[in-house]
């Protein structure tokens, strides 16, 4: 059987097209991450193998997908559907043009960029210390730096494998850097589909364009950020869910691939742990619905198991390749998974019970107090800056660390210093900065009334996945956002759910006021004047940072000092700064033996220990070279030359207010040669 929306004997409809171009990105997403994992675990994470199991993984997925016809989203327009494209198009162009450059190891971005250039360059883990270029062993040697971690006598990135698996894809063709802004290209259809499904395809662009133009979009569309693959498999999964459920019969096939894609994104962030729950949740009340007799029911276990499938994979990834990442996130992922326990029990009692709790009636009244809920939930977050002032008191090094770090942004920014203080009461505040006021009061309405429509009777039905996706995510994200509080970094929790969320929330929200309009004769203007609320907000704060790229001339400047260190030199870095910075780049990108000199106090290394790994580095047949940030720090170990004077842009780093412009940054590199 065929792929039946390709059938020539017909012109497929818009609707089709939306539907079908909306899944293909997490699709695609699913089936690279499915074909690499196990050439990454085997050792074999090569262009050609990958390349080709990749293509092969990622047709059969289509296959299963795509082999029915599709009953949704059949009253879009063409019109609607080419402004959607438009969109997503203008949207990989324009970030690609305004893409970063972070490759310097500062924070999150540098790091997974690291280790794409590591996995695009060598296909295995884990990466070798190279002790025996320096000598041996040594216990003035550290090999580890910031995002990657000394295990063993070899080195251990951070982060979960699934973005960089992807953006070392983007490192074969040509184009790492540019990886995130083709991503965010597709998150823009992916979102643009489940609207279509669930709203109509009136407001696909609509939605598509508020998105795009966010800021926290822009941010994550632009560098190599985990964000924006999570979000296109979490808001991939719900149409790939809605899409088995609409068509004419069940289809286990497609439900199976659904709890596939949505688990895959514990791969990519192991945040969506939290993330799928409530799909775990949702099957169980499908399951409970075949015990009832229900013909919805039989999607529950297939997509219980497919959910099952993926989220077993990341866990083993997580286990297998990022063990240290999980230790340093126990204080997070402890109770998350304690959680998932409760969550999984709780699904297993409801499912035993069913026939019993069906008999129950629910009070009348039950409705208008979730509506209600609702509303108090979202007024609650608005006014917690009034109510509650959140801080964390330093118990841990890492803790240590994120305190100095607030102190020196309030200190840029003219606050009172409190290294305690981590702001998260201003979580839906962050939200009103990039989507605006509008899209959060239409998304209040839209979810109290869907609520209240499912309490009463269970209807929309096709919403009960997507409210409980969104609404628990945000709920949960904004209550503990749990990341370093300044602006726009902070601003990257918001993308995998909330900012989608709340936007497909906002149109439906707005479609049902334009109805409610129209039924008393004054609904003319109401669907122009929607639009204007829903896109002013997040072009208004975007513009001022939109057309700044940050970082920019890295690459240029690393390739010129990679190039200055001789090819068989043994990279010696005397300084903690330059050291946390440079150790996994120069090892990656320059193909060169690195190795931090351990400080004895301060951030310098002690120079006796320095010439002793010098003489050890010589006594290998190696070139000795010996880097820092400052010309003193290098002076007593041979001829000296600067290899690295790089000036650009980074990220504002605010803490009460929405970002609207860039601060300089300067980073200096001095060699030695010994």
């Amino acid at each position: 059987m065929g792929i039946a929306w390709l059938d020539r004997t017909r012109r497929p409809s818009a609707g089709r097209v939306l539907a079908v171009v909306s899944v293909l990105p997490a699709l695609v997403v699913a089936g690279w991450l499915l074909a690499a994992l196990p050439l990454l675990l085997a050792g074999w994470y090569q262009p050609v193998p990958a390349l080709v199991l990749g293509a092969v993984v990622i047709g059969v997925l289509c296959w299963f997908a795509l082999r029915r016809p599709f009953k949704v989203a059949e009253g879009a327009t063409g019109r609607q559907v080419g402004a959607v494209v438009a969109v997503a198009v203008g949207s990989g162009v324009f970030n690609a043009i305004m893409h970063s450059e972070q490759l310097i190891v500062r924070r999150d971005p540098a790091t997974y960029a690291q280790y794409a250039t590591w996995l695009a360059g060598h296909g295995s883990l884990p990466i070798p210390a190279q002790a025996a270029a320096f000598g041996g062993a040594d216990p003035a040697l550290v090999f580890e730096s910031v995002g990657f971690y000394d295990v063993g006598g070899s080195v251990v990135p951070q982060f979960m494998p699934g973005p960089p698996l992807l953006f070392a894809a983007g490192d074969w063709l040509g184009g790492l850097l540019l990886t995130p802004a083709v991503l965010g290209a597709l998150a823009v259809l992916t979102l643009a589909g489940v609207v279509g499904r669930l709203v109509g395809g009136r407001w696909a662009p609509v939605a598509a364009l508020a998105f795009a133009v966010s800021l926290p979009i822009l941010y994550t569309s632009r560098t190599t950020f985990s964000e924006i693959p999570s979000l296109i498999l979490l808001f991939g999964g719900l149409a790939l869910v809605h899409d088995a459920l609409a068509r004419g019969s069940i289809q286990r096939r497609q439900g199976a691939l659904a709890g596939l894609v949505f688990g895959l994104a514990v791969l990519v962030r192991i945040d969506g742990l939290r993330d799928v729950l409530p799909v775990l949740a949702f099957a169980g009340a499908l399951i409970a619905w075949r015990r009832l007799g229900r013909p919805q029911g039989a999607l529950g276990p297939p997509l219980l198991l497919g959910l099952a499938a993926g989220a077993g994979l990341g866990l083993l990834a997580a286990y297998v390749l990022a063990r240290p990442y999980l230790s340093y996130l126990s204080r997070s992922v402890n109770p998350l998974l304690l959680i998932c326990a409760a969550v999984l029990l709780l699904t297993l009692a409801g499912t035993l019970a069913a026939p019993r709790l069906a008999r129950i009636r629910l009070p009348r009244w039950l409705p208008d107090v979730g509506a209600v809920l609702v509303v108090l939930v979202m007024v609650g977050l608005a006014v917690r800056p009034l109510l509650q002032t959140v801080r964390r008191v330093a118990t841990t090094k890492e803790d240590k660390l994120t305190a100095t770090f607030i102190e020196q942004t309030q200190k840029a920014n003219g606050l009172p210093v409190d290294g305690t203080r981590l702001y998260s009461e201003l979580s839906l505040h962050w939200v009103s900065w990039y989507v605006g006021v509008p899209v959060i009061v239409l998304a209040t309405i839209a979810a109290a009334v869907l609520v209240r429509g499912l309490v009463r009777n269970g209807a929309p039905a096709e919403w009960l996945l997507p409210l409980a996706v969104i609404g628990w995510t945000t709920v949960t994200t904004l209550l503990r956002p749990e990341i370093t509080p300044d602006q726009p970094w902070a601003a990257r929790r918001l993308v995998p759910v909330v900012i989608p969320g709340l936007i497909l929330l906002a149109v439906w929200g707005l479609e049902w006021v334009r109805n409610q309009a129209i039924l008393r004769k004054y609904g003319r203007w109401i669907t122009a004047a929607g639009t204007v609320l829903i896109l002013a907000p997040p072009v208004i704060t975007s513009i001022g940072i939109a057309f700044t790229p940050v970082e920019r001339g890295e690459r240029a400047a690393v390739e010129a000092m990679c190039a200055k260190i001789p090819p068989n030199a043994s990279v010696l870095i005397v300084e903690r700064v330059t050291g946390n910075r440079f150790t996994q780049l120069v090892r990656g990108m320059c193909g060169r033996p690195a190795a931090q000199v351990r400080p004895v106090s301060g951030d310098t290394a002690d120079e006796a220990d320095v010439r002793r790994v010098i003489a050890r580095v010589r006594a290998t047949g190696r070139v000795p070279v010996v880097l820092a940030a400052e010309e003193g720090q290098v002076a007593a170990y041979g001829p000296k030359t600067q290899v690295m004077a790089l000036v650009t842009r980074q990220d504002e780093r605010s803490l009460v207010d929405a970002p609207n412009g860039t601060w300089s940054l300067r980073i200096n590199v001095w060699m030695a040669v010994g």
